[in-house]
């Protein structure tokens, strides 16, 4: 198979994750995911894995509601797919909130055909319930409805675990990879290594590892705006050269220390 051909079938297979959405189809949705997937919405919160937690999940965040994406671009790399994107959602008492994401599908070739094997859904949890309540009484009482739905069919302790995603590297995060991104651009290769070190995983486009010295030099003229932290992770629409794309720079889970910057890039970020 080419690899435009996969590159193809991966879209076509993530693409139908918003239609089964839109048509409230849970079983076509539960059934675009791999036996023993895991799904991270929001990243950062405790993740559901395996069908009956994700059937769960489809009851509680999409059976209620409608749900529009709102796609900027998508980018393949490997086998995975990166959407940059706005997701607008309407509450069942109407409340309608829009909150930027990054969303990454990990797939693997099954028997049935691709499948997704991990979704990890970069939004800011704390974004999206200020922009909610924004909306007056529908934004407040979608909330309170949306307190007992997820102790119901999460429990608890899942309820907690999706108030995880309130933690994380937050504006501090996003602060550090602003500066890192700066001095990139502006060829700033010391203030470069002040930020990475030796250990630090960087990959320009993913899958490409490169030096810390290299990474200096190759992205001069960055160019970012979208930022997104959610859990460890900031991740960051990005212009590298003539391709576009999303930047993941993950933190260590102790300390800010950058421990991996990854770019997915819709091309080759020389130009050539």
């Amino acid at each position: 198979m080419s690899l435009d051909r996969t590159a193809e079938d991966l879209l076509a297979a993530v693409r139908a994750s918003p239609r089964a959405v839109a048509a409230h189809d849970k079983t076509a949705w539960v059934g675009l995911f791999a036996e023993q997937a895991a799904v991270h919405d929001p990243y950062g919160s405790r993740e559901h894995i395996g069908p009956d937690a994700i059937s769960r999940f489809y009851n509680v965040f999409i059976a209620p509601n409608a749900i529009a994406f709102r796609v900027d671009r998508d980018i393949v790399a490997g086998y995975t797919v990166v959407r940059d994107l706005h997701i607008e959602t309407t509450m069942s008492t109407g409340a309608t909130v829009t909150v930027p994401m990054h969303l990454r599908y990990d797939l693997v070739d099954t028997a049935g055909g691709w499948r997704i094997a991990r979704l990890a859904a970069h939004w800011e949890l704390g974004v999206m319930i200020a922009r909610l309540l924004r909306t007056g009484p529908s934004g407040l009482l979608a909330g309170v409805k949306l307190g007992p739905q997820l102790v119901g069919e999460l429990g608890m302790g899942g309820a907690m675990g999706m108030m995880r995603a309130l933690r994380g590297v937050g504006g501090s995060g996003k602060r550090v990879v602003d500066r890192l991104f700066a001095a990139a651009a502006s060829g700033d290769a010391a203030g470069v290594r002040a930020l990475l070190d030796e250990r630090t995983v960087v990959e320009l486009p993913a899958g490409h590892p490169i030096a810390v010295t290299e990474f200096a030099e190759s992205a001069r003229d960055l160019e970012w705006d979208k930022m997104i932290a959610a859990g460890r992770t900031v991740s960051v629409s990005v212009c590298v050269g003539a391709s576009r794309g999303v930047a993941f720079v993950d933190f260590a889970p102790d300390r800010p220390r950058i421990t991996a910057v990854r770019f997915f890039l819709d091309g080759d970020p020389s130009g050539d």
